[in-house]
């Protein structure tokens, strides 16, 4: 029988240089609350289930809107189109007034969503797990939005990137 050393400790950069060989989308996930709008740049996204319909995105504990987001009543996930990289990056810094100059509005679930998305998937809560240094949060999805045109904004290898032609099937 083979063990496995469980106690195995890799050096963080090693562990994110292999972890970024997996393609990711780029989505902005956004709340509000009685101080106003949040929002935050996400690659850690991904359906969980499609009866109930939920969605899950982890944020770093060292987030400092995190106990914010753990409050929200909703919140929405906005994946990206390939053009806007700009939106990524300013939803990804910390501390700045992220929505002057962002095209947004109030959804139905009352998040903030982004106008225009390639998808939009408004959330209420239904689970936060302990991630280690994240936090997982799991929405079921209440309202959802697909604009169809373009495509998204996808990160590989620590570098935005667009799709390239479909293969064919062979």
């Amino acid at each position: 029988m083979t063990t496995i050393d469980i106690d195995a400790r890799f050096d963080p950069r090693e562990l994110r240089s292999a972890l970024g060989r997996f393609a990711t989308g780029i989505a902005v996930v956004m709340a509000r609350d009685e101080d106003g709008p949040i929002g935050v740049t996400v690659n850690s996204f991904s359906s969980v289930s499609l009866d109930p319909p939920l969605v899950l995105f982890c944020m770093a504990r060292s987030l400092h809107s995190l106990k914010r987001l753990e409050k929200a009543k909703a919140y929405s996930v906005n994946i990206l189109l390939g053009h806007q990289q700009e939106i990524s990056n300013r939803f990804a810094r910390p501390g700045e007034d992220k929505f002057s100059g962002t095209h947004w509005e109030i959804g139905p679930s009352g998040a903030p969503r982004l106008v225009p998305a390639h998808a939009v998937f408004e959330c209420v809560p239904y689970a936060h797990y302990d991630g280690g240094d994240h936090v997982i949060f799991v929405g079921r999805v209440v309202h959802l939005h697909a604009e169809g045109n373009g495509d998204p904004l996808l990160y590989y290898r620590g570098s935005y990137r667009l799709l390239a032609t479909p293969m064919e099937e062979g």
